[in-house]
């Protein structure tokens, strides 16, 4: 039964190494190569959305052989706008970690 509640945000929708066509739901300039999940929990609760749950062991429908991971999130906006929004904090999360390094 379909949850019309929550959305569902794909490690794949970040992924730089990925086309649009293989699943990327945003603009290369505001995608990282290799999103891990940590990175993707952190930028959706410095969002100020809330997770519903997730899992780090399912696999991409467009890409069943390739293991990826995915967060429920609770439905506030439209799906892009929450997308777009995540995805200019994963960029911000990715920065500080290689100015750390």
């Amino acid at each position: 039964m379909k949850d019309y509640n929550n959305i569902i945000i794909w490690l794949d929708y970040f992924n730089k190494s990925f086309s649009r066509n293989e699943g990327r739901r945003v603009p290369n300039n505001k995608s990282i190569f290799n999103p891990s999940l940590d990175e993707l929990k952190t930028a959706v609760s410095n969002s100020g959305f809330s997770i519903s749950h997730y899992n780090e062991n399912c696999k991409f429908p467009k890409r069943p052989q390739i293991k990826s991971g995915y967060i429920s999130v609770i439905k506030s906006q439209t799906k892009t706008k929450i997308i777009n929004k995540i995805a200019g904090i994963m960029i911000a999360i990715r920065s500080n970690q290689n100015k750390s390094s």
